[in-house]
């Protein structure tokens, strides 16, 4: 691969969702509020496979457009920007991409010391120097989003993940490429167990025989890791565009708000290029296309349908309880679906209401044989 290549239909997609999912998080953080316990936090956000800062095609790469979103946020004025509050590091390993990420940052926003927040552009490898830098700039005890988004291999260790994870109001967001989960004859064992915390816990992924099934097993086996580093919530999902080669990506957070704002990031982002979110869970219903978070829904996708169903055979729940698993649990639902999901099971037969009355949050809700 050379300094710039062209930018991927999937990669468009995502970063679409990351401009989105930052449009919400900066103001989150960095606006005083009781929500995140910190009267004037600082904030760092960490992107350790930066890359060149541009595409083929002269697209901006995760740098530029991360940097400019926020010195041009709607809410810009009350987030009081200052170099000592604020620490954007972008972190790129092949020195010809680190020089021309350089050029490309001062270029478009002149000269990096003179701008109202710390930019720190860094020469290293992911996973040997992100827990170093975010201990010299004094990140630890406040807000850290780690953004760890390699095209290649995924070898960053759970330990950078655990560090993180323990961290207050941290988060973290790891891609897998889409050639990852084929080339695993060619993944190094010794890394793979640094990444997943030892053998066990990776070995029977790599055993998976079929080929359809190894990135379920392999992002299921991140999902699980991230869950031991000490994520309370862990979104795993399947971006797959119009055209060209998904990509996959698994969410780390211990906020609601955190895990709130990912998922509204996906429903916002537009489909022009006909892409789509996947639940790993569903091996059988085709989603109809991203549907629009703020419009009522006449059919439900048929992920959806399954999700719950899949919800059910774990015993009767009421409809609360169904939107506050697919919040938690699946990729891109909210607990607002829950209730119109129900709605349409109950008259397709799929699903018994054993509450009297109107069908509210409050029902109680079983599979038919169970009913």
């Amino acid at each position: 691969m050379g300094v710039l290549w062209r930018l991927e239909p999937a990669t468009a997609a995502k970063h679409r969702l990351y401009q989105r999912y930052l449009d919400a998080w900066w103001p989150i953080l960095l606006q005083t509020s009781q929500r995140t316990g910190f009267s004037r936090p600082r904030v760092t956000l960490l992107d350790a496979f930066a890359g060149p800062g541009r595409y083929e095609g002269g697209e901006p790469g995760s740098p530029v457009f991360i940097l400019d979103r926020l010195l041009h946020h709607t809410a810009v004025e009350r987030m009081n920007l200052s170099p000592h509050r604020v620490h954007l590091i972008f972190i790129e390993k092949d020195r010809i991409r680190h020089e021309h990420l350089l050029t490309e940052l001062t270029g478009r926003f002149g000269k990096l010391a003179d701008l109202p927040v710390r930019v720190e552009v860094r020469r290293g490898e992911a996973g040997r120097d992100s827990l170093p830098v975010l201990t010299e700039l004094g990140a630890w005890g406040h807000p850290i989003l780690g953004i760890f988004d390699s095209w290649g291999s995924v070898n960053v260790p759970l330990e950078v993940m655990h560090r993180i994870a323990h961290n207050r109001s941290s988060e973290v967001i790891t891609t897998f490429g889409p050639n990852w989960f084929s080339r695993r004859e060619e993944l190094n064992g010794d890394i793979l167990d640094e990444v997943f915390g030892g053998r066990e816990h990776w070995a029977p992924a790599a055993e998976e025989a079929r080929p359809d099934e190894r990135w379920r097993a392999w992002l299921g086996t991140y999902r699980s890791a991230l869950r031991r580093a000490g994520f309370g919530y862990q979104l795993q999902f399947r971006l797959v565009p119009r055209t060209g080669q998904p990509l996959y990506l698994v969410f780390g957070t211990g906020s609601d708000a955190g895990l709130k704002a990912m998922k509204e990031a996906m429903w916002k982002v537009d489909d022009r290029d006909g892409e789509s979110f996947q639940d790993p869970r569903t091996r059988g219903a085709q989603p109809v296309g991203q549907l629009d978070f703020f419009q009522s829904v006449d059919a439900c996708d048929p992920e959806l349908l399954e999700l719950v169903t899949q919800r059910l055979t774990l015993g009767k729940a009421t409809v609360e309880t169904v939107g506050q698993w697919l919040l938690t649990e699946t990729a891109r639902w909210l607990p607002t679906h829950a209730l119109k999901a129900v709605r349409q099971m109950r008259q397709d037969g799929s699903v018994v209401v054993q509450s009297p009355g109107k069908l509210t949050s409050k029902s109680w809700i079983s599979p038919p044989a169970a009913a």
